[in-house]
Order: C-alpha cells, then structure tokens, then sequence
C-alpha cells in the first residue's frame, strides 16, 4: 500500500461528501499526527504533508545530529555515522529530515489510519449537517420523499440530506408517494448518538406564517405584521395582520386581488379554511372579528378573568361556533378570552329558523315540521296542537314538548 493510493482513496470521499479541500488536508494531517504520536510517543517533530489535488502524502522525520555514541532520544537525535548515509555532507548540529513510507508502518496501524480518517470525515461531516439545519429552523425547505413508514416520512434534500417528517406533524390529509417533493418548515434539530436529526413540520403555525411571507411582498418587507397565527391543520386557521402604513389595508393584500394570494396557501394546506383579520388592540372589536364570519350584536367583557359573553341573532351561532367547533375555539385562542356564545332574544319580533333548534330538537321531528311549511319557530307556533298533530305523525306529547322549546326561545 503506497502513499498515493491511500490519499487519493480519501480524496474521492472528500469530494462526495463535499468537505473542503483545507478541511480534508488539516484531518488527514491530524489523524497522521496522532498515528506518529502513538508510535514514537510525540509528534512535533514530524512533518506531513498533504496535497489533495495531486495525492501526495509525505512524512518527514526531522532530527538533530550528534556524536556518535551521544544520542539520547532516538526520536530526536541521530548518531553523525547514521545522518552521513543518508546525505554524506552532514556536520554535526545540522538538522536531518528523513522520509518515511506507509510501507514503513504495520497493517494494523495502515488499517487504524483508515478507520480514523473515515470517523474524523464522519463526524466533520453530521457537525456540518447539524450547523446547517440549526441555522435554518423556522425557515422553510423542500425536499424529496424517500421511504414512508406508519409513523414519519423520510425526505432526501437536494445534497442528500435525511430529514424527517413526523406523522404528528403532518396534516391529516396529507398523503404522499415515494418521488414527491413535500414543503415543510424546519421544526428542531437534535443530536441523537453523535447523528443530527432534522424534524419538519407542516402544522406548525410558523410554517403558515413562511407561506404567507412568500406570497405576500408586504410582510416579508415588513410593511405587514403578522400579530398571530392559531391554526387546527387542515380545517381552520386564523391569522391576525397588521400594517404600519395607513394606504395599506392588510388583509385585502393578504388574501389578494380575487383570492389570488391565498389560493396558493389554502391549496398547500389541503383546503385549510384561512380566516386573515384585521388586528386591533380594542379587545371588543378584536373578538367581533375573530369570530367571523358570524356577526355579533352585543358583547360583554370580563377583563379580568379574560372572558367574553357573545350576543348574536339565532342564525348566527352556528356561524360563530363553526364546524366542529372550530371556529369559537379558535377566536378564543386568537383573542386570549374564553368565549361563550348565547342567542340574543332581546326582541320578540326576530323570527328563527327549525333548524337552529337542532341541537334541543330531533333531526327527524324538524324535517316532519318543515315538510308541512314549518320552516320557523313563529310558523310553528301560530298553529295549535290539534292541526299539528292532524298535519304530521307526531304524537301530542311530542309537539307540546316542541312548542314549549319554541316558546322558551321568545320568552
């Protein structure tokens, strides 16, 4: 084995690994250093020298020249009778470099040499890979899907990287195939056993507020603040914006001429239902918006324990509470205040749908209700109890139980 082969063997790794030719010169010069050291018991008298572009590997083993019969220390001194074979013009006091081969040393410290120089890359290599990905938490990166398992998603980057996306960090519609590019933010970066792993995520509200500074120019020049993002991925997010600049209405640059800026988001979040809301430090009017799109009439604040009591028209609670609750739930942790909903039945000239009632009533009496054109409380009540029960196959018992509900709704 030559000094050649043995270099030139680590350039190739230097160059797949993408190591800097200084880097991979200064290891290979530390793990020979350290071969020496072991094997002389120091090192500071050796030269090695590395040139990666040409593959040249040299020892050099400086020594100072004494009498014959002088020498003390073998590795730092050389008998005149040994220094004059090598070059017949040395004097004693002079200083000698002697060359030394790979040939020169053992198998075994041949083999330990490799083994070191593949952990030095090694290592080198992940401290890189855990300096880049640190930096870039927050940010987002596409990368390739490489291997799906039950419970995450292997990704390749474009330098090979791996990194990993959690199934808790996935969107519940997500569904992707070995070859797709994913975009996700960078989660965290950890150091398990000396190897970093990188974890994405695409629930994550700061993933959200990424793509809104993509497609928005205004809030990634800082003319638009993003105040708050509080999501449930991929059914609802709310996203409070600000803006410094007067001229400038922020949620109509956020959402864009038509949707056209938004599209992009809600296509990316799998239809995720986006509500963007004009923030305001007027904690009443901030919560009227936040519950949007259902429009309120009154509000009471209890400051200090942050509660709201909410006041709307019947036909506007189910707007306000939102598809699995998402909606109130979501204003609630928007605005700070836990909010309670309630039917403003302050006038009796208000009419309401039967189909408000569906949470007191059942489906199946409603829609007996509305086949005979009782699509409101105030139709039910204007007929008695003996032309509703002659009009439907309800029991008596059953509609007085109906009207009492209806009744109370006015009362």
């Amino acid at each position: 084995m030559d000094n050649i082969n043995l270099v030139e063997n680590f350039s190739e790794f230097k160059e797949f690994k993408n190591i800097d030719r200084e880097t991979m010169m200064r290891i290979i010069e530390d793990v020979f250093h350290s071969m020496l050291a072991k094997k002389y018991g120091e090192e500071s008298n050796f030269d090695v020298i590395v040139n990666i572009d040409r593959g040249d590997l040299e020892i050099w083993h400086n020594r100072e020249i004494v009498e014959d019969g002088e020498v003390e220390n073998p590795n730092t001194q050389i008998a005149y009778s040994d220094a004059i074979k090598i070059e017949p013009d040395f004097e004693v006091g002079e200083e000698v470099s002697e060359q030394i081969f790979l040939s020169d040393f053992g198998r075994r410290e041949i083999l330990n040499v490799r083994q070191a120089l593949v952990a030095r890359v090694m290592d080198y290599e992940k401290d890189n890979i855990y300096k880049k990905y640190k930096e870039k938490v927050g940010e987002v990166v596409t990368a390739e899907v490489y291997q799906i398992w039950k419970k995450e998603i292997l990704l390749l980057d474009d330098e090979n990287i791996e990194l990993i996306l959690p199934k808790s960090e996935q969107i519940p519609s997500d569904y992707f195939k070995k070859g797709d590019n994913i975009r996700a933010v960078v989660s965290k970066v950890d150091m398990r056993n000396n190897t970093p792993v990188i974890i994405l995520s695409r629930t994550s509200p700061v993933f959200l507020e990424r793509l809104f500074e993509q497609e928005v120019p205004e809030i990634y020049d800082g003319l638009i603040t993003i105040k708050k993002i509080v999501r449930v991925p991929g059914e609802r997010a709310k996203v409070a914006v600000e803006s410094y600049d007067d001229r400038i209405d922020p949620v109509g640059a956020c959402v864009g001429m038509k949707g056209s800026r938004i599209h992009g988001i809600v296509r990316e979040l799998r239809n995720e239902n986006i509500d963007v809301i004009n923030y305001t430090t007027n904690d009443s009017l901030f919560i009227q918006r936040a519950l949007s799109p259902a429009k309120i009439t009154s509000i009471h604040l209890d400051e200090e324990n942050h509660r709201a009591d909410v006041y709307m028209r019947p036909d506007q609670v189910s707007l306000a509470i939102g598809k699995g609750g998402f909606n109130i739930r979501l204003a609630g942790q928007l605005t700070g205040y836990e909010i309670d909903v309630y039917r403003d039945t302050d006038t009796d000239t208000e009419d309401v749908k039967l189909q408000e009632f569906s949470d007191e009533i059942d489906q199946w009496i409603i829609d007996e209700l509305i086949n005979i054109g009782c699509d409101t409380a105030k139709s039910v009540l204007e007929l008695d109890v003996e032309e509703l029960v002659n009009r439907t196959d309800l029991e008596e018992e059953t509609i007085r139980e109906v009207i009492r509900i209806l009744k109370a709704e006015f009362e």
